[in-house]
């Protein structure tokens, strides 16, 4: 029997994407590194485990970014999708989230000028112009050929079909966090002065060059709905860089394009415009009046608790994505519904790892990172672990 709590009801409406892919309820698992994966690229035992033990309250899953070329690699543990052969990997990741409840999404991208060299081949990291990034031991990228953009492009297009084939509900595009699509809207990482950058239209070429492939494929290969979403950081801290009002041209291009869901990438929901626009209003705020009315807009940041998550939802916004949180309490969705709220836990114990089911990688992460996790000394008794 259920006992949700009527001011909580919203957050379990089901809601219907424009591709026809149909969500349970408006909270999503917000795509999260974990650096679990094998060596070879196929995804770990572990991964599998954890990603399952998340996927029973949620409407989706956005995985882990996975690399569409060998030279897009971004992080150590990354799991790939730049060949047929992953197929298999990335079936079983698919089927583990779906046979909890939820949607499946592959957030598919490349990391640029962030890759580490020693994870790409001949530590040859590529970026749109030879501009390194503004970041402690940050390498100069070579300035990709027109021929290896376009090649991107169609990576982009091949990993979507795997996606497709391995059963997966959708794919998400990573346009944020400073990877390659955003480096080329960017224009401190983009100098070019072809067709791929010089003014703005030109710097958002890229992007949606690759939606339109993903698109493209979705439309060739997909026998059932399959979803597109794109995710996008709103601004960059760097001079010159992208600002508030360089993001709102990049989302009502992005909202012409029929996509099923456009994600902000911010650490806070209510963080507030650095430069680019005027007024007190959040980024959130921002983009959900300029581009709502045509595509749904997923918030997220620092959202714990269910109140938190309403009044997320209270700006207009149709979904939100829980990231850090459903690390903590994979039984967040799970708890509301059952007005269990009291239960939901939003700190760490350093005993948690197991009963969380987190895989060793991104437990060592969480433990060493200060700030990231809010982490505590587990209490005398141990019922923390035990619960």
């Amino acid at each position: 029997m259920q006992h949700i709590d009527p001011k909580y009801q919203v957050l379990f409406e089901g809601l219907d994407l424009p591709s026809g892919v149909q969500l349970k309820n408006r909270v999503v698992m917000a795509p999260m590194t974990n650096f679990s994966s094998n060596p070879d690229g196929t995804v770990s035992d572990a991964e599998v485990d954890y990603y399952a033990r998340r996927s029973g309250g949620v409407g989706m899953v956005v995985t882990a970014c996975t690399n569409v070329t060998p030279n897009g690699k971004g992080f150590p543990g990354e799991f790939a999708a730049d060949r047929d052969e992953m197929i298999p990997s990335l079936r079983r990741l698919a089927d583990a989230i779906k046979s909890e409840g939820a949607k499946s999404v592959l957030q598919i991208f490349h990391g640029g000028r962030m890759c580490p060299p020693d994870l790409v081949p001949n530590g040859d990291v590529v970026a749109p112009s030879a501009v390194a990034a503004e970041r402690e031991g940050a390498v100069v990228p070579r300035e990709l050929k027109e021929d290896e953009i376009e090649a991107i492009i169609r990576a982009f297009g091949e990993t979507t079909r795997r996606a497709i084939e391995a059963g997966y509900d959708g794919v998400e595009i990573h346009g944020a966090n400073g990877y390659l699509l955003q480096q080329f809207f960017s224009p401190h990482s983009n100098r070019r002065t072809d067709r791929w950058g010089g003014s703005l239209e030109k710097r958002i070429a890229f992007p949606l060059a690759v939606v339109d492939e993903v698109k493209k494929t979705v439309k060739q290969y997909a026998s059932k709905p399959f979803l597109v979403g794109y995710r996008f950081s709103p601004e960059e801290p760097e001079t010159p860089g992208i600002t508030m009002a360089d993001t709102l041209e990049l989302v009502d291009a992005l909202a012409a394009k029929d996509l099923d869901y456009l994600h902000v990438s911010v650490m806070e929901f209510w963080s507030t415009p650095r430069r680019g626009v005027e007024g007190s209003r959040s980024r959130m705020e921002w983009i959900q009046d300029r581009v709502g009315s045509q595509v749904a807009v997923i918030g997220v940041g620092s959202i714990h608790t269910p109140d938190e998550a309403i009044a997320a939802l209270q700006t207009g916004v149709p979904l939100i994505a829980l990231g850090r949180e459903i690390i903590m309490e994979p039984d967040w969705v799970q708890k509301v519904e059952q007005g269990r709220t009291s239960e939901i836990q939003t700190t760490l114990t350093r005993l948690d790892q197991k009963r969380l089911v987190v895989p060793d990688p991104l437990w060592q992460a969480i433990i060493h990172t200060p700030g990231w996790f809010p982490v505590v000394e587990p209490s005398q008794t141990g019922s923390s672990s035990s619960k």
